[in-house]
């Protein structure tokens, strides 16, 4: 019954040219509706895609402040992989996001009067997690020292007030 009343339908439309070209172009309009919205949906995912692999760097915060006793006629310069990125005066303290993996920190005084030696510490970065250092002065040099231990993000909120 299903056979023949597929073929009764058939039979109309060969019969009737126009309603033969009317139900082709509903269902081409449809076919090209539905493959528009499909080619829009993979465009518009492979935009989104290249945009979160070009995404920023996993980074982790670097912080670095002077002891109290640093001395008030005195800076340090902070560089990061041989790269200058502030000289911290009294008062003042370096804080940045830093991408993650291992790093040189070196640190040397300023003004550079007398003997003036930089000294170095390594640190592997680890994303979202926190690094303190303090500088200290002493026998004519600057040194970094960690400052307690490192904290991840979980600890860091297992610790707010």
């Amino acid at each position: 019954m299903v056979a023949a009343g597929y073929s009764s339908n058939l039979e109309n439309l060969l019969r009737n040219p126009r309603e033969y070209r009317r139900v082709q172009l509903a269902m081409k309009s449809r076919h090209s509706f539905a493959w528009n919205v499909l080619l829009a949906f993979v465009f518009v995912f492979a935009i989104s895609v290249g945009s979160v692999a070009q995404g920023t760097p996993a980074l982790g915060r670097l912080i670095v402040e002077r002891t109290p006793n640093f001395g008030w006629n005195l800076a340090f310069n902070l560089q990061i992989d041989g790269r200058s990125v502030a000289t911290v005066a009294q008062g003042h303290r370096y804080d940045a996001w830093v991408p993650a993996g291992p790093h040189v920190l070196t640190v040397k005084k300023v003004p550079s009067i007398g003997f003036v030696q930089p000294t170095s510490i390594p640190v592997n970065i680890q994303p979202g997690w926190i690094y303190l250092f303090s500088a200290t002065w002493d026998s004519s040099l600057v040194f970094l020292r960690p400052a307690g231990v490192w904290l991840s993000p979980g600890e860091l909120w297992q610790l707010r007030p």
